[in-house]
């Protein structure tokens, strides 16, 4: 008959696993003799050195490919997405309300202008974007001449935008009935909106519903035209100085009721259909204007 195995008390384990660390007989420190644990490091510092090696070739040859002025490989975004401002977001949608006798609340919306039009400053403008661009023409530059190794920008300057640049009207309109809002386009890199320059993009606005509410749609620039000369773009390494065109938008507004506005950019290579992305080529947003 098998006897139980006998108990080991807790001193006995104690001294088994002081003779695992080392064990003078043998002369080996957990379970290995310092020969072997010399061996052993010698491994997987050699090993870890290796792999490190091997990383870092890989993100080199990476990192040679790659140009840093342009994407290998692009969203399978084709068409550019537009904004408005003041963006001023509601549940889902851009909702621009605003009470005319209330100064906090004409200012809010203007004071939101004023900080996105800082870089058009015609100042500003004049300094970083100090080139005479042809109009009516794309831009095209096969080479780095600006200063740093880098391709010049065409100025848009505040005051292109006329009655809604906010020099002569500090509110854009916003103490009135007769708002101006701002469209912008995003950029794509190389994008050309279109095969032609004679038949620039320019920004059309529909009011999708409350058209009695809207008596009259104003652009500035003259047409809503987007002028070739700001195209292409080259992206932010090649032309740090570059700012995105600009169409200033005024409404004249009768009565109270809240009017849905569709703005999109037309041209021939700049698409507004897709139910995916509901910024591509357009911008839907709500306007009201309360006494």
């Amino acid at each position: 008959m098998a006897t139980l195995k006998e108990k080991r008390t807790c001193g006995q384990r104690c001294e088994d696993f002081g003779r695992f660390v080392w064990n003078s007989e043998n002369g080996t420190f957990m379970g290995r003799t310092p020969e072997k644990w010399v061996y052993i490091s010698l491994y997987y510092v050699a090993f870890y050195v290796i792999m490190t090696g091997l990383f870092s070739l890989a993100i080199w040859v990476l990192m040679y490919t790659i140009s840093p002025y342009k994407p290998d490989y692009q969203d399978r975004l084709t068409s550019p997405g537009v904004m408005v401002w003041p963006d001023t977001y509601g549940e889902e949608d851009v909702e621009i309300s605003y009470n005319t006798s209330e100064k906090a609340s004409c200012m809010e919306m203007a004071n939101i202008l004023h900080d996105f039009l800082k870089p058009y400053n015609d100042t500003k403008q004049l300094e970083c974007n100090n080139y005479n661009c042809t109009k009516g023409k794309y831009f095209i530059q096969k080479t780095f001449s600006a200063p740093h190794h880098t391709k010049w920008a065409c100025p848009f300057t505040q005051s292109m935008l006329g009655p809604c640049s906010g020099i002569e009207d500090p509110t854009f309109g916003y103490n009135s009935t007769m708002p101006c809002v701002v469209i912008k386009m995003n950029r794509i890199i190389d994008f050309l909106p279109s095969n032609n320059t004679a038949r620039p993009p320019y920004v059309n606005c529909t009011i999708l519903d409350g058209e009695d509410s809207v008596a009259k749609i104003e652009y500035f620039p003259d047409g809503g035209i987007m002028d070739p000369s700001y195209f292409p773009y080259y992206g932010n390494l090649a032309q740090p100085t570059y700012v995105n065109p600009l169409v200033a938008v005024r409404f004249s507004l009768v009565g109270e009721k809240e009017a849905k506005i569709q703005c999109r950019v037309v041209s021939e290579k700049i698409s507004y259909e897709n139910i995916h992305d509901p910024y591509e080529g357009k911008v839907v947003f709500y306007l009201k204007a309360v006494k």
